[in-house]
């Protein structure tokens, strides 16, 4: 029995290579998106569950807000910086 031991590579042309490297570079490129808008969403998430989670408070029938518009225009600023970032 005879075994052939090819060194476990394989020869390919030039634009199968090329392909494979453009691939590669997209891929890579794709990922480092993938993270940048993970990161968006992460943050957006951060930002909102504070103020849903002192929203719903089921012991108090009233909200006291004092500065209320500029605080929810402080908070729309904050979460256009974010989304635009």
């Amino acid at each position: 029995m005879t075994d052939i031991f090819d060194f476990g590579f394989t020869a390919v042309d030039e634009t199968e290579l090329e392909a494979v490297q453009q691939a590669s570079t997209q891929l890579q490129q794709t990922s480092s998106d993938v993270e940048q808008l993970q990161a968006k969403i992460d943050s957006l998430y951060n930002s909102i569950v504070p103020l849903l989670t002192n929203l719903k408070n089921p012991e108090k029938e009233y909200i006291l807000w004092p500065n209320r518009l500029a605080k929810v225009e402080e908070f729309e600023t904050h979460l256009q910086k974010i989304y635009m970032g």
